[in-house]
C-alpha cells in the first residue's frame, strides 16, 4: 500500500465542532465587501466622489495599519482575509462625507491597532473596531461627525453643503403624540420615500436603506450572516417607537430608516468574533441591542443609539454566551448534591 493511500485513511482527531466547508475567511469578507456596493455605489451618488474618497483613504490606512502591526509585532501578514478593506470601509460608511481625511486616518489607526491588533488580530477583539474607532471620532471631534453633506450638494456652491438637523435629531425630545404629529406634519424632515432611497443628510453608508435592504438580503442568500439579529434588532426598535410614538407607523417608519440601524443591523451587529453563536444567544443580544438603541433615542441627550448599544452587547456577549451554548451531544449533567447528602 502506497504511502498517499495509507494518509488518506488517517481519521485526525480535533476538538468539536467538526464540520467540512468551503468557506474561507476571505471569501465571507468579500461577500460583506459585495453587499456594502449597493451603499457605496449610492453614497458617490448622492453626495459625490468624496464619498468615494473617504472610503479608499479609510481602507489603504486600515490595510496598512494592520501590515505594519502584524510586522511590528512579528506575527504573520493577515491583510490577504481582507477584514481590514472591511473594517475600513465600515468606518467609512459611519462618517459624513465631508470629514477631512486626517480624522478617518485617526479613526483607521483606533480600529486597527488598538482595538483589533493589540488583542491579537482577527477573531481576537472583544469589541467591533469600526464602530469604536466612530465612537473615538465622534466624541473627539463632535462638530465635524455631525456636518453632513446636504443629497447632491456636490453639484452645487459649497455654501448649501451642510444640512441642518437630521431627522433622529428633529425628532429628539418630541416623543409623545402630539410632538410626534407636529414633526412628521412639518416641513423640517424628508419624506419617507425620500428616506428610503436615501435623499437626505446622514453618514455616507446609512442613508439608502433600500441599499442596505439590498446588502443584507445578499448576505442571507449567501448563508454569511443570520437573519435572526437584524431582525430582532429591528423588530425591538419598531415596538418600543410604536409605543413611543402613540401607534404612529410613520414615525415608527422613520425610526427604522434614519441614522443608522439598518447599517448597524445588518453589517455590524452580526459580526461573527463579536456576537453570540446560537439562535438564543443571538435572539438575546439582537434585543438587548433594540433596547438600548430605542433607550438612547428616547432619554438620552444623543439622537442616535446604534452605536453605543452594539458595543455595550458586545461587551455582554461573553456572559451571554455561558448561559446559551449548547452542550456537547453526550453530556451529562452533573447533579447537584442535596442537603443533608454524606460528602
Amino acid at each position: 500500500m502506497s504511502e498517499n493511500t495509507e494518509n488518506k485513511k488517517l481519521l485526525t482527531v480535533s476538538a468539536s465542532p467538526h464540520r467540512r466547508t468551503k468557506d474561507t475567511t476571505s471569501g465571507i469578507m468579500l461577500d460583506v465587501i459585495i453587499a456594502m456596493c449597493p451603499a457605496l455605489v449610492l453614497s458617490v451618488v448622492l453626495f459625490g466622489f468624496d464619498s468615494l474618497k473617504l472610503v479608499a483613504v479609510s481602507v489603504i490606512f486600515s490595510v496598512l495599519f494592520e501590515a505594519l502591526c502584524r510586522k511590528v509585532m512579528k506575527r504573520n501578514s493577515t491583510i490577504g482575509d481582507l477584514s481590514a478593506v472591511v473594517t475600513g470601509i465600515l468606518l467609512a460608511f459611519n462618517l459624513p462625507s465631508t470629514m477631512p481625511v486626517y480624522m478617518v486616518i485617526i479613526g483607521d489607526a483606533v480600529a486597527i491597532i488598538v482595538v483589533k491588533q493589540f488583542f491579537g488580530g482577527i477573531g481576537q477583539n472583544f469589541v467591533n473596531p469600526a464602530l469604536v474607532g466612530r465612537i473615538v471620532l465622534m466624541t473627539s471631534f463632535p462638530t465635524y461627525t455631525n456636518n453632513f453633506a446636504n443629497p447632491f450638494s456636490w453639484r452645487i456652491s459649497e455654501l448649501d453643503a451642510v444640512t441642518s438637523a437630521t431627522p433622529l435629531a428633529v425628532f429628539a425630545g418630541n416623543y409623545n403624540k402630539q410632538g410626534v404629529t407636529d414633526v412628521i406634519n412639518g416641513d423640517a424632515i424628508p419624506t419617507l420615500a425620500e428616506m428610503f432611497f436615501g435623499v437626505r443628510g446622514g453618514c455616507l453608508g446609512e442613508t439608502c436603506a433600500a441599499a442596505l435592504i439590498v446588502g443584507g438580503l445578499y448576505l442571507i442568500f449567501r448563508k454569511v450572516i443570520s437573519p435572526a439579529i437584524p431582525l430582532c434588532y429591528i423588530g425591538t426598535v419598531a415596538v418600543i417607537m410604536l409605543i413611543a410614538g402613540g401607534g404612529s407607523l410613520t414615525f415608527t417608519a422613520y425610526q427604522i430608516m434614519a441614522g443608522g440601524l439598518l447599517l448597524g443591523a445588518v453589517f455590524m451587529a452580526t459580526d461573527y468574533t463579536t456576537s453570540p453563536m446560537s439562535l438564543k444567544g443571538k435572539i438575546i443580544y439582537a434585543v438587548g441591542c433594540g433596547i438600548i438603541t430605542s433607550l438612547i433615542r428616547i432619554f438620552g441627550s444623543l439622537p442616535e443609539g446604534v452605536s453605543f448599544s452594539i458595543i455595550l452587547m458586545n461587551i455582554l456577549v461573553p456572559l451571554i454566551e455561558r448561559y446559551t451554548h449548547s452542550e456537547p451531544f453526550g453530556t451529562v449533567k452533573e447533579k447537584k448534591a442535596k442537603e443533608g447528602d454524606a460528602a
